[in-house]
C-alpha cells in the first residue's frame, strides 16, 4: 500500500469508512511527514501535535458509533491569518506574535463540525501582502519542488504543506491570486470561491472587499468536499451571500461537452514564459477536443486592474490595519511617550511590505487626493465587473495562465516591486469583479516546474469551473506527480 500521506482526502474517507485506516493513524502518518519535511521546507508556523492526536481519537471514536460527518478524521491545516480559538494567530506578523484568538473563524468551525483534524497553522506573507511567503516576518517557505525557488504567496505555507504530503488539503486566503497563484506554483488544485460564498467571519482582513477564503487540494474532487462545508450564508457576516448552496460533488460528471470557453485576447500577456503559453494553450485544446466550444473574446478594461486594486487594496489595509496600536491590539513597544508608542509598536512591528502599502492607502484616502485616486480606482472597479458581467453572458467559462512564469527563485523579484506585482497580473482582475476562479496543474516546464491552468467562472460559478476543472483534470496525470524531494 502507498504511504498513507498519499491518500487524496476522498481515498481517505473510503479507507475510514471501511475500517481499513484509523484517523489516528491518518494523522500520525502526516505528523510524521512534518517532523520529516518541514524543518527544510518550513511551511508550519505552529503544529497542535496533541490537539490532532486527540481529534483523531475522537474522531475514531465517533465513527465507531456510527458517525459520518464528511470529513470526520481528516487531518488539515489552516493559513495563520485565519482565527483559531486557543490558537496562535499571527498572520505572519511580529506585531501579532502571542494573540491568541477567543473564538474560530466561521470557516474553520465549521470544519471542526464536520470532523476536521487539525494538524497547525501555516506561514504565510504578513497580512497576506505578498506573492511569495518572503514577506513572512518569522522565515521563508520553500518550494517543494525546487528548494531554491518560492512556492507563491502569500499563501505559500498553505500550499507547500499539501505538496508535501504534509496536509491533506488546507485554506489559503485569495486578495489578488494568493491561492490560485502558489497553487500553479506547486501543482495543486486551489480554488477561490466568489466573493460572499464563504464567510469572512475569522479572516483577519487585509483588503476587506477582496479577501476570500478557500481550498488548496491535490485534486478538484477534495476542493469540492472543502468548499461544500464551508461555503454559505454566515449571521455573523453581512457580506456573506444568503444563496443556497449546491452539491458541488454532482457537478463533477466528468463531460465538457458543449462547455463555452472564453479565451479573453488581454490575458495572453507579452512577457509570459513560453513553456507556460505552451502548456495553457495544449490544455484549452484538449477542452475543444473533449466537446467544448472555444472563443477568443475581450475585456477591454483589463489594463487598468492592476492600478485599481492596488490602490483600493492598500486604502482597506490602511483602514484595518491602524488597529494594531499597540494599545487596542498587538505587541506593544512602550516609550512612555503616546506618540513614540505609536511610532515604535507600528515601526518595529510590521515588515517593510505591510509599511508601503499602509503609506500608499492612507495617502490614495488623504483630502485633497481621495476622489482623484480612490473614488476613479472604484469606478474603474465597477467597469472591469462589467466586462466579466458582459463575456459571461456569451461563454460559460474563461480560461488562461494563472501567472506569467513559473515559480521563482528567491530575492529574483524582491529587489523590483514592479517585477513582483507583475506576478498576480493574471489573477487580480477576478478579485476586482468579485468572480470565482480555480487553479488546476496542467503540465511542467523545462525545468519541471508545474504549469497551472486558470478557470474562471461568474459569480456563484463555482459548479461550472469545479466540472470544468475536474473533467480536465482526471484526462491527464499532472496532478499526479510528486516532488522529488518526496518521492
Amino acid at each position: 500500500m502507498d504511504s498513507l500521506t498519499d491518500l487524496t482526502i476522498s481515498e481517505a474517507l473510503d479507507k475510514l469508512r471501511s475500517g481499513a485506516i484509523t484517523s489516528v493513524e491518518l494523522t500520525q502518518a502526516h505528523l510524521d511527514q512534518i517532523d520529516q519535511y518541514d524543518e527544510q521546507i518550513r511551511a508550519f508556523l505552529t503544529v497542535t501535535r496533541e490537539i490532532a492526536l486527540e481529534q483523531a481519537q475522537a474522531a475514531d471514536e465517533a465513527r465507531a458509533n456510527g458517525d459520518d460527518k464528511p470529513l470526520l478524521g481528516i487531518p488539515l491545516a489552516i493559513k495563520d491569518v485565519i482565527s483559531t480559538e486557543g490558537i496562535e494567530t499571527t498572520c505572519g506578523s511580529k506585531i501579532l506574535k502571542g494573540y491568541v484568538p477567543i473564538f474560530n473563524a466561521t470557516c474553520v468551525q465549521r470544519l471542526l463540525d464536520a470532523g476536521m483534524v487539525l494538524l497547525g497553522k501555516l506561514n504565510m506573507d504578513e497580512f497576506a501582502m505578498g506573492s511569495s511567503t518572503e514577506n513572512s516576518a518569522y522565515f521563508e517557505t520553500h518550494n517543494p519542488w525546487d528548494m531554491e525557488r518560492v512556492p507563491g504567496g502569500s499563501s505559500g505555507g498553505s500550499a507547500a504543506s499539501v505538496t508535501a504530503r504534509m496536509a491533506m488539503g488546507t485554506l489559503g486566503t485569495d486578495t489578488g491570486g494568493s491561492i490560485r497563484q502558489p497553487g500553479s506554483f506547486c501543482n495543486l488544485a486551489a480554488l477561490k470561491p466568489s466573493y460572499g460564498r464563504v464567510s469572512r467571519y475569522g479572516l483577519i482582513a487585509y483588503g476587506s472587499s477582496f479577501d476570500q477564503t478557500g481550498p488548496m487540494t491535490r485534486t478538484v474532487e477534495d476542493a469540492a468536499r472543502i468548499l461544500q462545508v464551508i461555503a454559505g450564508l454566515d449571521p455573523n457576516d453581512s457580506t456573506s451571500r444568503p444563496d443556497p448552496v449546491p452539491n458541488y460533488l454532482e457537478a463533477l460528471t466528468g463531460d465538457v461537452k458543449g462547455l463555452k470557453i472564453g479565451l479573453p485576447k488581454e490575458y495572453f500577456v507579452d512577457g509570459m514564459a513560453a513553456d507556460v503559453e505552451k502548456a495553457v494553450r495544449a490544455a484549452i485544446q484538449q477542452f475543444e477536443d473533449m466537446g467544448a466550444e472555444i472563443k477568443e473574446v475581450t475585456l477591454p478594461h483589463t489594463k487598468y486592474s492592476l492600478p485599481a486594486y492596488y490602490i483600493v487594496a492598500t486604502s482597506e489595509a490602511s483602514a484595518n490595519l491602524a488597529r494594531y496600536d499597540g494599545i487596542r491590539f498587538g505587541t506593544k513597544v512602550d516609550t512612555g511617550d503616546m506618540w513614540n508608542t505609536y511610532r515604535k509598536t507600528r515601526g518595529e512591528g510590521f515588515g517593510e511590505e505591510v509599511k508601503w502599502r499602509i503609506m500608499l492607502g492612507t495617502y490614495a484616502l488623504s483630502a485633497g487626493y481621495y476622489d482623484a485616486w480612490y473614488g476613479k480606482a472604484l469606478g474603474v472597479r465597477s467597469l472591469i465587473k462589467q466586462d466579466f458581467d458582459k463575456v459571461f453572458s456569451e461563454v460559460d467559462v474563461l480560461m488562461a495562465a494563472v501567472s506569467p512564469t513559473t515559480a521563482f527563485k528567491f530575492g529574483e523579484n524582491m529587489a523590483d516591486p514592479l517585477k513582483m506585482i507583475l506576478a498576480d497580473v493574471l489573477t487580480i482582475s477576478a478579485n476586482v469583479a468579485g468572480i470565482c476562479g480555480i487553479s488546476v496543474p496542467c503540465g511542467f516546464d523545462s525545468q519541471n516546474l508545474p504549469i497551472g491552468l486558470q478557470i474562471l467562472g461568474p459569480q456563484l460559478g463555482e459548479e461550472t469551473i469545479l466540472r470544468a476543472a475536474h473533467a480536465y483534470e482526471q484526462a491527464n496525470e499532472w496532478y499526479q506527480a510528486k516532488p522529488t524531494l518526496i518521492r
